[in-house]
């Protein structure tokens, strides 16, 4: 495992943030990342959008490099596992099938998110969880929110914010106050573009290395950048 590596701390536990989109809680023995969308290409191909093949593979080979070097108990999914609808005998699921076998030895737990309609526990080899799942000292969901007690762990956004004299956008955690949404682990997504406010960081992740970038870094740029 070559990718850098940023520890923090969030709700008085330490945290690390992984390049590849993904957060380990060495005390838990948890791997948790969000909006792995599996199926993804296949949903668009039938529809006739002409998208390259190999997505799943890829990003099925990064969690388990991920895996290999963390060695979790569990891993948590906090929402969108899937894309869409689950045809037997598709590609992507005799893959994802596969994967589970070489890690049976993983609990894999996933919070439900709005394209997990048809998430089947036993067919995925999975546990699955209604948002709000206490996982102490966190609270894990899909969608981001202010309204439940705990520090939340949530996905669903698609973070993405871009450095200081640059124009390029790069997969982020977002760390507000009482919440911290993680970036799609999927490398085939879309992204949500945000700047850290006041009381905010990001940590990006660029090339391979885990970047932070505050307000306070921001302002400072700004300001050199008016003189």
């Amino acid at each position: 495992m070559t990718s850098a590596s940023l520890d923090f701390e969030r709700a008085g536990t330490r945290l690390t943030a992984y390049a590849e989109r993904a957060l380990f809680w060495p005390r838990g023995r948890c791997l948790l990342l969000a909006d792995l969308h599996l199926g993804k290409g296949e949903v668009l191909r039938r529809a006739g959008i002409p998208v390259p093949r190999g997505g799943t593979a890829h990003d099925l080979a990064r969690l388990s490099a991920l895996i290999e070097h963390c060695r979790p108990a569990q891993l948590w999914v906090l929402g969108d596992l899937l894309h869409g609808p689950v045809p037997p005998q598709s590609d992507w699921l005799l893959q994802w099938l596969e994967w589970r076998e070489r890690h049976g030895e993983l609990a894999v737990h996933v919070v439900r998110g709005n394209h997990d309609r048809a998430l089947d526990d036993r067919q995925l080899a999975i546990e699955s969880h209604t948002e709000g799942h206490l996982l102490e000292p966190f609270v894990l969901t899909h969608h981001a929110t202010e309204t439940l007690q705990g520090h939340v762990l949530c996905g669903h956004l698609h973070p993405v914010c871009r450095l200081p004299a640059l124009r390029q956008r790069w997969p982020a955690f977002h760390l507000a106050p009482g919440q911290t949404v993680l970036p799609a682990f999927s490398a085939f997504t879309g992204g949500s573009a945000f700047q850290p406010a006041a009381g905010e960081q990001a940590l990006l992740c660029v090339q391979g290395h885990v970047v932070p970038v505050s307000y306070t870094h921001l302002r400072a740029h700004e300001t050199r950048g008016n003189l």
